[in-house]
């Protein structure tokens, strides 16, 4: 340390970290984390180390294999090397920030620790990072519609396929005619329904963010505000921690994440920015074809050559160490090979290889996440997150000075225009048109500033005008929540915080308003099973989509699509379907409204009778009111979507232990659906929970420009990771009511009704 530290937690448990350097602040804060997230930290680097089978035993054991296929760590430890020295020294300060609370601790460790007998080994800079892949890893890639097109491919045709995943509303349909006899025949070399039950589940559905800006001709103060809600995983603990670092060099205040330095969303005195999911494809799969002469070696378009080899050996509680072997080619790691199984799961003489812009040696990721409280204007902002590589995020940045932009910083693949495949199938690795061209220049990359408009939104909807010169994606998020924040934020002729806090409240769900009166349209089911079928119908027929806990129509609606997207699509899917069941619902729109001939989707495979889609739609209410009876009693009056849009936010590993359960997950009921602005997305194949809000807003936060210490910020669970502390699970209901805190710099707001301080070092 270069002078004393300290740390002082305000009313709302927020540490506010000083120091005599930026390195002391970074060492602060790995204090205060290690005082507050331990366990959650062991998780997560084990989690990224692939060594959660030394704690859990053989049920984490596949895990381990794959994140060790992938060489998280090995990757980790690789791009600290690239990284600025000043980083560097930024990422070991905070890991002796750790260490020192791991040395110095008078008290018990966590229970966790306790009960699993395990002692955290000493933090190093590669823990850091390997938690920051990890993160890429929740909001990258199409890896997981790669492999289920492949599926499909077996079982649809090419037109079947375009039609179930449709294009970004106003774009082209991708064509797949012209390679399908190419998808086949790769199709043919894998069992796809056992790959697909190995690797970790896909994103959720419309995963992301929201954010968006206004400039000052937009408020009441005549400076920006700017908003940000991203969209993840719930947990508990939540996945951020509220911090303020400030030392001679600086200040920032905001979300940082437990086992990484730095505040990574919130502003800095100066500057303010928020992030959104871009989604861009970063992710290709490779089937690489192993050469006949040598199982040692794969072709490639130069001819032969070796598989690079590297072996892991896996620690497994309660039984004997397992040794990986794993391969790796050009493209990436080999992860067909994570089970002894896999050769059953490959045809002879071929395996598929994972390419990502995160296992790249050269991520500079942390110097950008590092950066922030030197950022003073535009320049300096561009110039941080040149250093930006994964996952690419949509970022708005508004300044003191009046300034409002986005920027979309990380690498994203350039495709070749003869690779007809765009990464949307698994590609023969031995065909150099599916190799990479390079990345897209940080220069050409999405960006504005200072838009006419005098706002800027990002919802991980399409960013790009259709004049755009490369290819990111072509699997954009439904606009739904864009189209509702711009309505919204057109709706007043200036905004202030609180609008902004309506805005992010906001539950009406427009995929409800759109999809609604097309179930309405259909007759009711002559001779129902239940009386109730024309009251829950009337019910609908005076509901605006609004998703409030309080009421009964949300619970219905949800239920009534969920059987009917079953009824539909089941037979044509067969045994693919449990993991390709969402909402889609431009798909349904598109067979509901009969789109191109679309309602054949309504067909009856196994019969091949014709069958009109209002069929479908009179049972799928008859069922709806069948499971939701079974689920929540006979009377219809007394359903809310609140008792059964509960909030999930599991506790590792404890949530899988109904004992222990209740004591360490935070729960609360919650509004919103998949696409209302205020996000709660549920899972429609989870039979056990169907309604439950998985994934939400992780945190909220509004910046005010005029004065940034009046700033609003709110997050998930609490601050304290300890199930006894009463900071565990205090900001759930405020969270899910939509309520803030304030987090300020100014002194005296800190120290009012401060819980305590901790002091570091000598006076």
């Amino acid at each position: 340390m270069a002078g004393p530290i300290e740390i002082l937690r305000d009313r709302h448990a927020v540490a506010h970290i000083r120091g005599a350097s930026r390195a002391d602040a970074a060492f602060g804060l790995g204090y205060a984390h290690a005082q507050d997230r331990l366990w959650q930290m062991e998780i997560q680097r084990r989690v990224a180390a692939g060594r959660l089978a030394e704690v859990f035993g053989q049920q984490a054991l596949n895990t381990d294999k794959f994140i060790r296929t992938l060489g998280i760590r090995r990757k980790a430890v690789a791009a600290f090397a690239a990284l600025r020295p000043e980083t560097q020294t930024y990422l070991q300060a905070y890991a002796n920030g750790v260490n020192a609370f791991l040395e110095t601790r008078s008290g018990p460790l966590p229970p966790e620790f306790l009960i699993f007998d395990i002692t955290p080994e000493p933090w190093v800079p590669a823990d850091s990072l390997g938690w920051l892949k990890m993160m890429a890893w929740d909001l990258g890639g199409n890896w997981g519609s790669e492999l289920a097109r492949l599926g499909l491919a077996q079982r649809l045709t090419p037109q079947q396929i375009e039609e179930f995943y449709p294009p970004y509303p106003g774009d082209a349909p991708v064509a797949l005619a012209h390679f399908s006899d190419l998808y086949r025949q790769v199709a043919e070399a894998i069992d796809i329904d056992h790959l697909q039950q190995m690797l970790p589940p896909p994103r959720p559905e419309g995963l992301g963010s929201n954010n968006w800006v206004v400039n000052g001709k937009r408020t009441v103060t005549g400076q920006p505000l700017l908003a940000n809600d991203p969209h993840l995983g719930l947990t508990t603990p939540a996945i951020w921690y509220f911090a303020h670092m400030a030392s001679p060099s600086g200040a920032t205040i905001g979300a940082t994440l437990p086992g990484v330095p730095g505040v990574i969303l919130g502003h800095n005195g100066r500057v303010a920015w928020g992030f959104t999911n871009t989604g861009p494809d970063t992710q290709d799969l490779y089937i690489e074809k192993i050469d006949p002469a040598d199982p040692t070696r794969y072709i490639t378009p130069e001819g032969s050559a070796p598989f690079i080899l590297h072996d892991e050996v896996i620690r497994v509680r309660g039984s004997d160490p397992v040794t990986l072997s794993v391969r790796e080619t050009r493209h990436g790691p080999v992860i067909s090979d994570i089970h002894d199984a896999s050769k059953r799961l490959l045809q002879p003489g071929y395996v598929l290889a994972f390419c990502w812009t995160a296992l790249r040696d050269d991520d500079t990721t942390a110097d950008a996440l590092t950066g922030v409280d030197t950022i003073a204007d535009w320049a300096g902002f561009l110039n941080n997150y040149r250093r930006f590589v994964s996952p690419q995020q949509n970022i708005v940045y508004a300044d003191r000075e009046g300034n409002i932009g986005f920027l979309a910083p990380g690498l994203v693949p350039i495709r070749k225009p003869e690779n007809d495949l765009k990464g949307l199938a698994p590609a023969p690795g031995w065909d150099a048109r599916y190799d990479w061209a390079g990345f897209i220049p940080f220069d050409q990359l999405p960006r504005s500033y200072n838009p006419s408009q005098g706002m800027l939104v990002t919802a991980n909807h399409k960013i790009v005008p259709d004049s755009y010169p490369y290819f990111i994606t072509s699997e954009w998020a439904e606009p739904f929540r864009a189209r509702r924040i711009e309505t919204l934020l057109r709706e007043r002729p200036v905004h202030s915080v609180e609008s902004f806090k309506q805005i992010q409240g906001d539950i009406t769900s427009l995929m409800a308003a759109e999809i609604l009166p097309l179930l309405l349209g259909a007759p009711i089911k002559p001779a129902a099973r239940n009386a109730e079928l024309p009251s829950a119908h009337a019910m609908l027929m005076g509901w605006d989509g609004t998703m409030a806990i309080s009421r009964a129509e949300p619970l219905i609606f949800q239920a009534w699509y969920r059987e009917l997207t079953r009824l539909v699509l089941a037979d044509e899917l067969g045994e693919g379907f449990a993991s390709l069941w969402r909402h889609r619902p431009i798909l349904m729109k598109n067979i509901l409204s009969n789109t191109g001939g679309q309602s054949r989707w309504c067909n009856n495979v196994a019969t091949g009778a014709a069958t009109p889609c209002s069929a479908l739609v009179a049972e799928a209410l008859d069922l709806a009111l069948d499971d939701l009876k079974a689920r929540y009693g006979s009377d219809i009056s007394r359903w809310r979507w609140g008792d059964a849009h509960h909030t999930r936010a599991p506790h590792r590993p404890f949530s899988n232990i109904p004992a222990l359960r209740r004591f360490f997950e935070v729960g609360t009921p919650s509004p919103g659906d998949t696409f209302t602005v205020n996000v709660g997305r549920n899972d429609l194949a989870d039979d056990k929970e169907p309604y439950a809000n998985r994934h939400a807003a992780s945190l909220r936060a509004i910046y005010d420009l005029a004065d940034l210490n009046r700033s609003q910020f709110m997050h998930s669970t609490g601050q304290s990771g300890h199930p006894l502390s009463p900071n565990y699970g205090n900001f759930a209901a405020p969270w899910a009511a939509v309520q803030y805190i304030p987090m300020s710099l100014r002194p005296a707001d800190i120290e009012a009704g401060a819980l305590g301080r901790v002091r570091l070092g000598n006076e």
